[in-house]
């Protein structure tokens, strides 16, 4: 049976992050460009977003808090609290600030690891045009007990991060490479280790394509949401090995997260930035019947 492909709201300028919170039920994600977050309830369909003003490219909850979640502000990351109702968060608290002397620079992609340590990096300015993002001016952070730790610079955009703790390993992506990287990875140390590329734009199809955010199942197997109309499976254990493709009715697939009450729904974000938009673009998708189940989303532990 084919999946089954379902816009849930939208549309966005650049929707992206998503995050499944399974104790509340809850999909939070991201309008970039649109300077705003976002919260979806499957249960009542209801979507509610507040403004917050700046570049933002992550929202992910509080660990124990209902009402507080971690977000980017262009090159700072914050403490909003919000009740998910309101247009505006009703509180803004500054937790750090990075990359002072690159101006330009702003936080992209982000996503926590099962102990509730926040894994996010930069990139050399907004998202708009890929090529004209300057290559070398990101790098990669891990945030833990208020403290900013830099694993590695000379990144072009950061982006999708994926976690397989059996394996003890660390999936990520850079968007300008092409490239889907794996690292060792120490959950206990936060350390990452051995880099190497597992999956490659040109050696599968897919040049002039951009890699953006990613998930994870079960299984083991990566879902990558590809600038291409399309999301797809890869085995990271078998490098070069293209499994299936999810063709979409948007452009830009900007990220990807599993959710539900079984988990077994993908949840899909999209945008609509540099293009001539059509229906869909910058839509929020929900894909069934893969077969297939994830993680939620795990909270940041402050």
């Amino acid at each position: 049976m084919a999946p089954k492909i379902e816009k849930i709201c939208g549309n966005f300028k650049l929707g992206e992050a998503p995050h499944w919170d399974a104790d509340t039920q809850t999909l939070y994600f991201v309008d970039i460009n649109g300077y705003s977050i976002h919260r979806y309830v499957p249960a009542t369909k209801k979507h509610t977003s507040a403004y917050v003003g700046k570049n933002v490219s992550i929202i992910i909850p509080v660990k124990g808090k209902t009402d507080q979640f971690v977000i980017s502000l262009e090159r700072e990351l914050v403490v909003v609290t919000w009740d998910g109702e309101s247009d505006k968060p009703s509180k803004v608290e500054k937790l750090y600030e990075v990359d002072k002397d690159i101006k330009k620079n702003v936080f992209n992609d982000g996503k926590c690891d099962p102990s509730g340590r926040l894994w996010t990096g930069t990139m050399g300015g907004p998202p708009v045009v890929i090529a004209d993002i300057p290559l070398g001016k990101g790098t990669l952070y891990s945030f833990q007990d208020k403290k900013i730790t830099s694993h590695f610079g000379g990144i072009g955009i950061a982006n999708g991060i994926a976690f397989n703790v059996q394996l003890k390993k660390m999936y990520y992506i850079d968007s300008r490479t092409g490239t889907v990287d794996e690292y060792d990875f120490d959950i206990e140390k936060g350390v990452l280790s051995n880099g190497k590329p597992i999956f490659t734009a040109s050696k599968n199809g897919l040049e002039g394509m951009v890699f953006d955010g990613m998930t994870i199942d079960t299984d083991g197997n990566l879902y990558i949401a590809v600038w291409g109309s399309r999301v797809i499976k890869i085995d990271p254990r078998r490098p070069e090995t293209l499994l299936d493709t999810i063709v979409l009715p948007a452009k830009i697939i900007s990220s990807v997260c599993f959710g539900g009450a079984n988990l077994d729904e993908l949840f899909v974000t999209s945008g609509q930035v540099g293009i001539t938009p059509g229906p869909d673009d910058g839509a929020t998708f929900r894909v069934t019947g893969l077969d297939a189940k994830g993680f939620a989303g795990d909270a940041v532990v402050l």
